[in-house]
């Protein structure tokens, strides 16, 4: 229950007991049945992009979008936003960063929507506080809710579940 800290114990124990009964897979299987298509990081560059340009078009250029594979084992976070700073000649250059976790290729585009636009946020607010919760809301009146299933579908797969959304648990099964 590492992913529901902050949340009441009723939702914590109702929680729980879909786990125990083994149906929080299925239950976010039902609630979001497909996964998006976006699987390379110019994809994503694109995604996030027509986001950025629709929501915070005077917030700072990106230079780079991308899946890193390494980020939810290294940096315990689903997603970052950085700022590398270079020296080139005697000016200071500036270049902002989005990563996003790799297992954000095979979930649903709620999910990967609720990340963009939490770390598209970090662009304007720096803190989690309210103005960037605001923001996050602005860009995705759903975050929230997204946020929460998110936090359920990782639960899950701590707890050892597949993916809802693998072909094995659709119970497809694929000629090689």
């Amino acid at each position: 229950m590492n992913y529901l800290t902050g949340y009441p114990e009723t939702l914590q124990s109702q929680v729980r007991e879909l786990a125990a009964q083994d149906r929080l897979g299925a239950l976010l299987r039902k609630k979001y049945p497909e996964t998006h298509g976006i699987r390379t990081d110019r994809a994503l560059y694109d995604y996030v992009m027509d986001l950025k340009n629709s929501f915070l078009r005077n917030a700072e250029p990106l230079s780079k979008v991308a899946f890193d594979s390494k980020l939810h084992v290294i940096a315990h976070a689903l997603g970052t936003h950085t700022t590398i700073s270079r020296v080139q000649g005697s000016k200071l250059k500036s270049k902002r960063e989005i990563r996003v976790a790799s297992l954000f290729k095979e979930v649903p585009i709620e999910f990967l929507r609720m990340i963009t636009v939490h770390e598209l946020a970090h662009l304007k607010e720096k803190a989690h506080d309210k103005p960037f919760y605001q923001l996050c809301t602005y860009m995705e009146p759903q975050y929230h809710q997204f946020e929460l299933d998110l936090r359920l579908y990782l639960t899950h797969v701590d707890a050892g579940g597949a993916s809802p959304w693998s072909v094995q648990s659709q119970g497809l099964s694929v000629a090689v």
